[in-house]
């Protein structure tokens, strides 16, 4: 299993780097927050196994930057328990996961629910996590590994109003998730910690946008309507790399006392209400 090694040991410069010899297993690997994470944590030394179902776009970041792509379900425990196996086949051991594979939910009134298309997305969502965190677990307790479990979360998991119930009630769940399993796990010497985005302009997010307002809109309308409602940051939106950027903090020795906690990266979105530039003027 040499494919990559070349590309990967190219990067950049090893005195640049914060992850050399990590290996990392990423889900929802393809795209978005997971395709940049990927790309910043080969960036920085790490062996990459992308975990997927969108396979054609998989394929090529993995060629890209010197990685592995598997295809994964993670709603399927044997697609999630393979994807480990992977990373332990090509190098022995596995020291992060960042569990960040979902789906976007469709609105609608609780009193309309569709169950089965709720069903669907928490197999996906929620009980995706629960197959990765459990064979990423396992692996490291077999490896003697003293590793990082990272969750994608949501700013809708912390508010309501934000998204589908559905889709709120997955990510909620996850935050719940990543609280028992660093409690559980702590001890053994795994961080199990989340990240919670708000207003990303994921493919995902431009779409469900789309969908919620009824007309079409560009990836930069979005990032203008998300910094004007839900920052303190001059209209600024987050983006897939302030994400990745937060990850890479998360799987390293720098947050090496962190653990069940919730890193939110929204602006203030979730914890305040308004400004108080104005007292100082």
């Amino acid at each position: 299993m040499e494919q990559g090694v070349d590309k990967h040991v190219d990067l950049q410069s090893s005195s640049a780097k914060r992850m050399i010899g990590k290996v990392a297993v990423i889900t929802g690997g393809a795209r978005g927050i997971g395709a940049a994470t990927a790309k910043l944590f080969t960036e920085n030394g790490a062996y990459v196994v992308v975990a997927d179902i969108l396979d054609e776009s998989g394929t090529a970041l993995a060629e890209s930057i010197g990685a592995y792509y598997i295809h994964c379900d993670v709603s399927k425990e044997s697609d999630v328990e393979s994807a480990i196996q992977l990373a332990i086949t090509w190098k022995g051991k596995l020291d992060i996961l960042f569990s960040n594979a979902g789906i976007g939910g469709t609105a609608s009134s609780i009193t309309d629910l569709d169950m089965e298309r709720a069903k669907h997305l928490i197999s996906i969502n929620l009980l995706g996590n629960v197959h990765s965190i459990k064979h990423a677990a396992r692996a490291m307790l077999r490896c003697d590994t003293k590793g990082f479990i990272i969750c994608t979360s949501s700013s809708a998991g912390i508010m309501g109003g934000l998204a589908s119930h559905p889709y709120s009630l997955s990510k909620a769940g996850i935050l719940g998730l990543m609280r028992t399993a660093a409690c559980e796990l702590g001890v053994q010497g795994i961080r199990v910690n989340c990240i919670s985005p708000h207003g990303v302009p994921t493919d995902m997010l431009v779409s469900g946008y789309r969908i919620f307002r009824g007309n079409e809109m560009t990836p930069e309308q979005v990032v203008k309507l998300v910094g004007e409602q839900g920052s303190l940051l001059r209209g600024k939106a987050a983006t897939v790399e302030d994400v990745a950027r937060a990850a890479v903090f998360l799987a390293t020795d720098d947050a090496s006392f962190i653990t069940g906690h919730n890193l939110v990266i929204d602006g203030r979105y979730t914890s305040a209400i308004g400004s108080l530039s104005f007292i100082y003027k």
